[in-house]
């Protein structure tokens, strides 16, 4: 597993994944790959969430990778390459390059618009992008108007939208790119 940022949104499902292991007898380590401080953050709300489960022995490990920008780590016969972009989190927040050897799928995570993205996406089968907003700026999230206008350089075979805000789920047919929906299957 590989997180983009710290915010409660993106990985706060993690406490129940490893509570759901438990219960489910699962053996196999489990290696969360993030930003420094993610060991920290979800151990902080597993506390919250379950009050003394960080102090239970387990059947399985959860071992933590920290992400450095534009070091490539492997994990579960993977390469991560995580590129720093732009959104407060309390940690450093990136763009995610997964390269299994035949395909490459990049997820922006949550960000304002940077060249990083540019480096992220080059020559990517899927960019999965946060798109919050239509044509509304907001401070460290993207709207779908910098993507088109960069679209070019972006260099992904497709472009996929998703965290969509209301703005932008009422403006997808208006859309320059594909737009994510409950369900979807996506074939590479």
């Amino acid at each position: 597993m590989a997180l983009t940022h710290l915010h409660g949104d993106h990985f706060g499902g993690l406490p129940f994944l490893i509570l759901d292991g438990q219960f489910r007898r699962r053996t196999a380590t489990l290696t969360v790959a993030g930003p420094v401080g993610t060991r920290q953050r979800v151990e902080a709300a597993m506390d919250v969430f379950f009050p003394g489960a960080t102090g239970i022995a387990r059947r399985f490990a959860v071992e933590y990778v920290e992400l450095t920008d534009g070091a490539p780590c492997h994990i579960a016969g993977m390469t991560v390459t995580p590129f720093e972009v732009i959104h407060a989190s309390g940690a450093p927040a990136h763009a995610l390059r997964i390269d299994d050897g035949a395909r490459v799928v990049t997820y922006s995570g949550d960000t304002a618009w940077t060249d990083r993205l540019l480096d992220a996406a080059r020559g990517a089968d899927l960019f999965v992008c946060e798109a919050y907003f239509y044509d509304r700026v907001v401070k460290f999230h993207l709207d779908h108007e910098p993507l088109r206008a960069h679209r070019g350089r972006l260099g992904a075979r497709r472009i996929l939208l998703t965290h969509m805000g209301p703005e932008m789920l009422a403006r997808q047919a208006d859309s320059a790119f594909e737009c994510a929906h409950d369900g979807m299957v996506i074939d590479l």
